[in-house]
């Protein structure tokens, strides 16, 4: 049995934090999905953790909280969403400079309309990086549903 804890910042609110004790003792596998920007360090650490890392294009870089790089475990993962060629670059960056991908999953996904995800992938392997591409899959199967239409 598995559950995903997502939406906005789940863990902005503090009954989060034992909601996933709590799912993990029932014998629930728990993902939570997070912008970021709260402290992991109280989060249950048998939970999996997907945690967004905001480049700068985004504009909520300074918003992060970076200490969480640092407590990732081989089983979560890293997601970076890129808007453009900077973004790519920061974000390589700071893969490299952090090992992140010898401790865990990277993703890098393209901002849907805005870079081509082709252009991203050529990229990852002009520079040999060991990132998985991902692309909101949803976009491309049922384009204009999020529009009604």
């Amino acid at each position: 049995m598995r559950v995903l804890v997502t939406g906005g910042e789940p863990l902005a609110q503090p009954a989060a934090f034992a909601l996933v004790s709590r799912l993990l003792d029932d014998g629930w596998q728990v993902l939570v999905e997070t912008s970021g920007h709260v402290a992991l360090d109280g989060l249950d650490r048998r939970a999996i953790t997907i945690l967004d890392v905001k480049a700068p294009g985004s504009g909520e870089t300074h918003r992060m909280e970076w200490r969480n790089l640092d407590l990732l475990h081989a089983s979560d993962e890293v997601k970076f969403v890129l808007g453009g060629r900077a973004d790519y670059e920061w974000s390589r960056d700071l893969v490299r400079e952090k090992g992140l991908a010898a401790r865990c999953v990277v993703l890098f996904a393209p901002v849907h309309g805005v870079l081509d995800p082709g252009l991203l992938g050529r990229w990852i392997l002009e520079d040999g990086l060991e990132v998985r591409l991902q692309v909101q899959l949803h976009k491309y199967l049922w384009p204009g549903v999020e529009r009604g239409v």
